[in-house]
Formats: structure tokens, C-alpha cells, sequence
């Protein structure tokens, strides 16, 4: 027979003084009168010594783990500089708590918490209360809570659930633990069920830690408690758990205290459907999302440190960092202030207007196929709006919008901006995988999709109700699962509705994904409004101006601008798939004074030019501004788009998804900076001169250390590189379910903290030099890769270029990767590039360059076909230089 040992000095990351019992009195439905139970918990009331503390932590596991799940926990709070008492229980028969040879019902659990709690004196302090919990044990915790709502401040939850609808079927993993024939044997009889627990975490556990687990459950007596948490589970009306699981899922909607949910959404079992259903019934919850951690989300991450920062921020601060960044956002931008004006307000103005408003290029993209007048766009508008709410979308719902830019998805944006629908803008380029954690993530309640958006989501599992962009017939509907076509809804008198608050939620805008997974980035429709206010400030834009969108997203600002706007005919997915004849055909459509277009895009438009007819040239001799934002352009690039576009003023604006744009410069600036990089002038150089703050905009750079990392005193002192820090009105609201990631972007509160690299020069201007996470710390100090990449790129033969680091950090070493204008095997480059490039950039960067490898083309985001994935591009480097087999994925 197994031997079960308890010695706490042999678990990884417990300090033994923690490790306690307790003999309580029990009251649970399944004892007998005048029983009492052994406790084992984990308390770090001993290590805390005479350090007073805020409050306490009630922590309870679920199956089949222990109280060491919490082991973090109890460090970090113990550490805290505000300090909070930990406790986190072994469930009676589970970890080293007795064992009963009772089975125990979601009833016997909560009275058992009840009964210790008491025991241990917390139903009689006088400091906060918070309970923490995971798996089933957030169920129970929760029960306690309703039931001693006087001694709770808080809660705080990973992934668990609340509820289960009968109507759905329980995750495949749970209905097979579930089976007659295999519950016994693979939750008591073997190991099965708990090693498949340890065995969801991602990259493994240590092996002492996996023991560690396994320890209180060696024999088949001791896991009888993980059977029965099993049989437990109310999966349906008929199980006797089901009203205490409804009753307390119903109870929470009214415990109104703050709360904090972490979650690792690559969970099998407590899937994102748990978490939605959470949010819903506590509003009041933080979240965030680990889009690489499974079930026992405290292996897979760091959730101690997030969990005492949301404790401090609520329990001793006096405001939240939300709150202060509220706060002194409005005191930065008082001096703006004006009379917000909606999204649709230039759009309902002119319902009567017969002029032109938006164009849909068709065919080859050469001539037009739709033409919808302002008052025939308004129309269109109100018919969608009327329609989507006869469907039951209502103010606050989220709709997920999968139709290709034009007049279709213009009408459709502004039907919901109309009734306070909140729209959800993930790119199909972020591939199927990409797309889908991303819909998962923002969770619409509606998706509004071309048919093969609509096959898409059927296959994929995509959220939502599904409701069909374009006619189809019955069968055709009821095989996806759409609920309606827009096409059906009839053309109805002016929709009436309700003013929208300008400070609820207008959209959910993804990123492009070139960074980490795609985050949702949420805007009000104030902070909407703010950024057609900056553009239309910056570029002086004024009704009537025809506007050319090479780059999808400002072709849904055109009607707010006022502008007659028309898409040129390409693959929205790929940019680079913009041809120059696409483009001045649109331009000749609308006699367009002005184009938005992306570098890709711009580099096949100068690589097609030669295919422009007289007519065609003529109408882009008529535009007299180009913007193209997404990433830096070459001088010579510029050059070449001069010419094609003679009498334009040539804007490449800075910004992200997260406030776009923030700065702006002009081709002449970009000369005149770089003469000044030229001749010296302090600060000017070492990077992409990206101008002056646009209209409305502040900006900071937070000095980097010698570790690479920006923990300086925000400046704008010329020639200091750190991290760029923005401020306006049209800045994002707050990363959608991503709490941990929004504390660090408004750590400077009233500030973006952008993850760019750059510095002001003498004159003002801003150099972007990269992202911080591309920061080189070297054994030559900290480097930042962008004006190497630019002294590479201007090496004859180089088409592009991306300076990456390779071996341990401070003992690093640069790296260049390129493309070459003619092919050249992947692998190292030929010597005599090499020493050309080498010798190039030291002379120009003070960089010594290791080594120049070659790729066939660089790994690069989807949205704007330019922004590189370093990181992978540095594995390839590593692995090819010690020579090893290594490709790009």
C-alpha cells in the first residue's frame, strides 16, 4: 500500500510555517450531531508576524487539487508591502484534510466552509474579507459568500463556473469522467483523473511540484472525495446539486462587491462560456484573459501579483488606477474640450442630400458598381438599425462585422453606432486561428456576416447570432443557422432612438496581432468622435473632399468626415494587392482629392504604375494629400510615390489601433530631419522621424535603463530614448478583458504607454526607433534596431531589412536579417554583402553587426503586410548560426 507522508518542508514553494490543522465542529447535512473534522490549511498568519495586515484572503480549491494551488498567493501576499492574511483550505476528504467516507454534496460544502470558518475566528475580524477560488470550489466559495454577505468585500475568481444550462452538454472532459463505466475508475480507482489535471498545464509541471500534488492522494481511499466531487457536478434538474447551483447563481447577481476574475482560456473544461456567464451575472467584475494558460491557470502564470495589485488598488488606495487615470486624463485635455457632436450626426444632417457619398468599385476595379447618395445612405442606415432591433439587438450588445469594406459595411457600421450596438472589427487576415480567439475574446452577441463569414463561424464555433449580410433563401439561412437576412428588413419612416451615451462603448477594434495574440482594444463613442475630430483637424478635411481608402478602416470614417469616400478594388487581407490602376480608377470615380493608403500597399502601387493610362495619371494628378500609416516608409519609396502622386502633400502619421493617429509629418519635414541628422543636430537621426503631435495629442518618453527597460521620469528632453507615452481625447478606452495588460498601459495615469521606442529631437520632432520589446541589451549597451535597419535597407541589393539580437541578454549580439532584391539562397549572405552591410552601418549607426543572414521573405502581420515578427525572425537567427535546421513558420 502507498505511503502517504505529510511534510510540508518538502513542498516547492510553501514555508512550512504555514502548514496548519483544525479540529472543527461540523454542521453539514451528511453528518451526525456532535461530529467533528480535521482541517489541514495553509495560514501565513505566523509569517506575518507582528506586521499588521489589510485583510484576508479566503482561498478554496476545487477537484482535485489542494490548498498548495495557492502556494503563490501566500508568498506574494506575505511579502506585500500592504501585506493581507492568506488562508487556503484542504477540503474535508480532499488534500490532508480528514477523510470521512461520506460523500458530500455543493450543500455539505458550503456548510462545511461555514463551519471552519467559524472555527478559525474569520466571521469575527474586522478587516476586509475576500474569498478566492478555482474550479468547483468557486461554486462553493460562493455559496459562503451568500451566505455571510456582511463578512464579504470581495471576490476573486480563476476558472471555474457558476452555472451549467442542461441544455447544453458539459465539456467532453467532464461527460466522459462522468460515464458509469469509466467514473470509478478514472477518478479513484486510478490516477487517470488527476494526472490529466496536472497534465493541462502548458510546457509541463516540475516534477517535485507534480508530486507535490499527487502527495494526499496515493490511495484509491484517499481520492473517493475526487469521485464524488465528480458525481457531484449538476449537470441537469434530476441531480441534487442543481437548485443550490442555481439559487447561488442567481444570488451573486446581487453581491454587489468588487470583484476580479483570471482566467487561462485554453481551459477544456471551464471554458469562456463559464467566464461570459460570470460577467454577466457580476458586471461589476476586472478580467483578464491568459490566452496561453489551460485550467490550472495559477501554474501557467503569474496570477499573485495581479491578484495583490487589484487587492491594494480597492482595499487601500482611495482611488484605483482606473480612477486616478480617469481622472487626470480629463485634466490633460480640458483645454480641448468641446460640444461632442456623434459619429452620425454629419450623416442624419444630410438625409436629404442627393450628392454622392460612397462608391463601390466592382469588376476589375475599373469602374463602379453601387453609388449610394447621402440621402440614400441615411435611408439605408435607418432601415438596418430598425431591422437589427426588431431582431432583438439592443444598446450594449456586441456585433461582430465580417463583410468587406463598401457601402454594405458603412450602412451597417452606422445602423449600430445608431442604436448603440457595439461593434466588434477583427481582421479575416488575422488567419482562422487568430480570428476565432479573438471572436471568442470580444464575444458578440451577433455576427453579421458574407456567407462564407457565416460558414466560417458555423464551422469554427464562432459567438453570436448569426444574421446574413446578403439575400439567401430559406434553406440557405436555416443550414448556416442565420436567423434573418439584412437584405429582409423593409424600408421604414426615420427611426427614432434615444441619444447614445457618448461615454458607453462604440466599438471593440482589434490589433493586428504582430505583437502577441490580437488584443481587443474598446473606444467610447466620445473617444470615437475624437479621433474623426484629430484627423479632421490635423488634415483639414472638409465635407465634400473625395476620399480614396487604400486602407480599409478610414473608409468607415469617410461619412463621419463628411467626405465621399470609395474603396479601390483589392484583397482587403493583403494590402500589398493594391494596384496603382485600382487606385486612380477609384480616384477618377469621386474626383478624390485624397487618399489613405498603407506602405504595402504603396509599394505595389509604385510597382504597377507603369500601368496607368493617360486618364488615370490625370486623376491622381488631382490628389493633393496621401496619408499611409501602419508603419515607417523609405525616403526612396516616398520618392517614387511622389511622382506617380506630383501634387500631393505626402503624410506618414504615426499611431496604433490604440489612438490613431499621434503624430504626423509631412515629406518635406522628413527631408529637412533628415539634413539635420546629417549636420548633427542633437537628437536628430537613430530612427523614423514621425514629426509632431496631430491635433489635440501630448506625448512623453519614459527614459530606458541599462536593462533596457523604461523606468525613467517622462521627458521631452531632445536625444533621451525611451518609451513613447501618448495623451488625447481620442486614445483607446481600455483593452477589452485584459486588465493586467491595461494596468501597465495606464500606469502613468492619463497616459498611453505605447510599447514604441523613440526621442525628441532639438526641434520637437519624434524618432521612432522600434518596439520596447525589440530593445537589444548587448554586450556594446542597449541598442534599438530601426536606424540599423535603415542603414542596412540602403545597401544596394538589400530589399528589407530587421536587426534582431542573438545569445544571452547583456551578452548579446546584432544581428541582421534581409531580403534580397534578387533571390538569394536563405542562410548566411554572400561575404561580399556582408562586409558591404557590416561596414555600412558601422560607419553610419556606430552598430557593429555580428552577422547578415538571408530569408525569402520576412514573417510580417497580415493588416499591413510590414511590421516584422522579430521574435521568430531571432529564433531562426540563433538557430541557423549554431547551426542547427531551423525554418520560418
Amino acid at each position: 500500500m502507498a505511503t502517504v507522508t505529510f511534510d510540508p518542508a518538502t513542498w516547492p514553494g510553501v514555508d512550512p510555517l504555514w502548514s496548519k490543522t483544525l479540529e472543527v465542529a461540523s454542521t453539514a447535512p451528511v453528518e451526525k450531531a456532535g461530529t467533528t473534522r480535521t482541517w489541514h490549511y495553509l495560514d501565513n498568519i505566523d509569517a506575518l508576524g507582528s506586521r499588521d495586515y489589510v485583510g484576508t484572503v479566503f482561498c478554496v480549491h476545487g477537484n482535485p487539487t489542494w490548498s498548495y494551488l495557492w502556494r503563490s498567493v501566500l508568498s506574494a501576499a506575505t511579502q506585500a508591502e500592504h501585506p493581507w492574511r492568506v488562508i487556503a483550505v484542504d477540503q474535508i476528504d480532499m488534500g490532508f484534510s480528514e477523510r470521512t467516507g461520506t460523500v458530500r454534496s455543493l450543500a455539505d460544502r458550503v456548510r462545511d466552509l461555514s463551519d471552519f470558518s467559524a472555527a478559525v475566528g474569520l466571521n469575527s475580524t474586522d478587516k476586509p474579507v475576500v474569498t478566492m477560488a478555482h474550479d468547483w470550489g468557486g461554486l462553493i466559495s460562493l455559496g459562503w459568500a451568500l451566505e455571510h454577505r456582511e463578512l464579504v468585500n470581495g471576490v476573486m475568481l480563476t476558472n471555474t463556473g457558476v452555472f451549467h444550462d442542461h441544455r447544453e452538454n458539459l465539456p467532453s472532459a467532464l461527460r466522459l469522467a462522468l460515464a458509469p463505466k469509466v467514473h470509478p475508475v478514472a477518478t479513484s480507482k486510478t490516477t487517470a483523473f488527476l494526472d490529466v489535471t496536472l497534465g493541462l498545464v502548458q510546457g509541463g509541471l516540475d516534477s517535485d511540484i507534480r508530486a507535490t500534488y499527487r502527495a494526499p492522494y496515493k490511495t484509491e481511499e484517499r481520492r473517493a472525495a475526487i469521485q464524488n466531487f465528480v458525481g457531484d457536478i449538476p449537470f441537469g434538474p434530476e441531480t441534487a446539486s442543481h437548485p443550490h447551483m442555481v439559487r447561488i447563481a442567481e444570488g451573486i447577481k446581487e453581491l454587489n462587491v468588487p470583484a476580479f476574475f483570471q482566467w487561462g482560456t485554453k481551459d477544456p473544461v471551464f471554458q469562456r462560456k463559464y467566464m461570459m456567464d460570470l460577467m454577466r451575472r457580476m458586471p461589476q467584475a476586472q478580467v483578464h484573459r491568459y490566452e496561453n494558460a489551460s485550467h490550472l491557470v495559477a501554474e501557467d502564470e503569474d496570477i499573485a501579483t495581479p491578484a495583490l495589485n487589484w487587492l491594494t488598488q480597492n482595499f487601500v488606495n482611495e482611488k484605483t488606477a482606473r480612477q486616478l487615470h480617469t481622472e487626470e486624463r480629463a485634466r490633460l485635455h480640458q483645454g480641448l474640450t468641446t460640444e461632442y457632436s456623434p459619429m452620425i450626426a454629419e450623416l442624419f444632417s444630410r438625409s436629404n442630400d442627393s450628392s454622392l457619398a460612397v462608391i463601390d468599385m466592382g469588376g476589375d476595379g475599373s469602374s463602379a458598381v453601387a453609388r449610394l447618395s447621402w440621402a440614400d445612405l441615411a435611408a439605408e442606415v435607418n432601415r438596418i438599425a430598425y431591422g437589427l432591433t426588431q431582431l432583438g439587438v439592443k444598446r450594449g450588445d456586441r456585433i461582430n462585422l465580417m463583410v468587406p469594406p463598401g457601402s454594405k459595411l458603412t450602412a451597417l457600421l452606422y445602423a449600430c453606432l445608431k442604436i448603440g450596438a457595439v461593434i466588434v472589427v477583427a481582421d479575416t487576415g488575422l488567419g482562422a486561428k487568430g480570428l476565432t480567439r479573438a471572436l471568442k475574446g470580444a464575444q458578440p452577441d451577433y455576427i453579421v456576416g458574407i456567407k462564407t463569414a457565416l460558414v466560417a463561424a458555423k464551422t469554427l464555433g464562432w459567438p453570436g447570432k448569426r444574421i446574413s449580410a446578403d439575400k439567401l433563401p430559406a434553406p440557405a439561412l436555416k443550414a448556416l443557422g442565420a436567423i434573418a437576412s439584412v437584405t429582409d428588413f423593409a424600408p421604414t419612416a426615420m427611426f427614432e432612438i434615444e441619444q447614445v451615451d457618448p461615454d458607453a462603448d462604440a466599438a471593440v477594434l482589434y490589433t493586428s496581432g504582430s505583437t502577441g495574440p490580437a488584443k481587443g482594444v474598446v473606444y467610447t463613442h466620445r473617444q470615437m468622435a475624437g479621433m474623426r475630430d484629430t484627423i479632421k483637424n490635423t488634415y483639414s478635411l472638409t465635407a465634400g473632399t473625395g476620399l480614396v481608402a487604400g486602407f480599409a478602416p478610414f473608409a468607415l470614417l469617410g461619412p463621419a468626415l463628411g467626405c465621399t469616400s470609395v474603396t479601390p478594388k483589392m484583397d482587403v487581407t493583403k494590402p500589398k494587392t493594391l494596384s496603382a490602376s485600382a487606385l486612380a480608377s477609384a480616384a477618377h470615380a469621386i474626383q478624390a482629392t485624397a487618399i489613405f493608403a498603407s506602405p504595402a500597399a504603396l509599394v505595389n502601387v509604385v510597382a504597377t504604375s507603369s500601368n496607368l493610362n493617360k486618364e488615370q495619371r490625370s486623376a491622381l494628378k488631382n490628389i493633393d494629400l496621401l496619408l499611409s500609416a501602419g508603419a515607417p516608409i523609405p525616403m526612396p519609396l516616398l520618392e517614387k510615390v511622389s511622382a506617380i502622386l506630383p501634387n500631393a502633400s505626402l503624410h506618414t502619421p504615426y499611431g496604433m489601433t490604440e489612438a490613431l493617429p499621434v503624430t504626423d509629418v509631412d515629406f518635406q519635414s522628413i527631408r529637412e530631419a533628415q539634413q539635420d541628422a546629417e549636420t548633427s543636430v542633437p537628437g536628430a537621426g537613430n530612427g523614423v522621424c514621425v514629426g509632431t503631435p496631430v491635433y489635440g495629442a501630448q506625448i512623453l518618453v519614459a527614459p530606458l535603463d541599462s536593462r533596457g527597460e523604461a523606468t525613467g521620469t517622462p521627458t521631452t528632453e531632445a536625444g533621451i530614448t525611451g518609451e513613447i507615452m501618448v495623451s488625447a481625447p481620442h486614445v483607446k478606452d481600455r483593452y477589452d478583458t485584459l486588465w493586467v495588460t491595461e494596468e501597465v498601459s495606464i500606469q502613468n495615469p492619463g497616459w498611453h504607454r505605447t510599447g514604441d521606442i523613440g526621442h525628441f529631437d532639438a526641434s520637437g520632432r519624434l524618432w521612432v526607433e522600434g518596439r520596447l520589446t525589440h530593445v537589444m541589451v548587448t554586450s556594446a549597451g542597449v541598442l534599438t534596431p530601426v536606424a540599423a535597419e535603415l542603414a542596412t535597407e540602403e545597401v544596394e541589393g538589400v530589399k528589407r531589412a530587421a536587426v534582431v539580437s542573438v545569445g544571452p541578454v547583456s551578452v548579446a549580439t546584432p544581428v541582421a536579417v534581409i531580403e534580397t532584391v534578387e533571390k538569394t539562397k536563405a542562410g548566411q549572405a554572400p561575404f561580399g554583402l556582408t562586409q558591404r552591410i557590416r561596414q555600412h552601418v558601422l560607419s553610419t549607426t556606430g552598430i557593429e553587426l555580428s552577422a547578415v543572414l538571408v530569408v525569402d521573405e520576412h514573417p510580417t502581420d497580415v493588416r499591413h503586410n510590414s511590421k516584422i515578427d522579430r521574435p521568430a525572425l531571432a529564433q531562426w537567427a540563433e538557430k541557423t548560426l549554431t547551426g542547427k535546421k531551423a525554418k520560418l513558420k
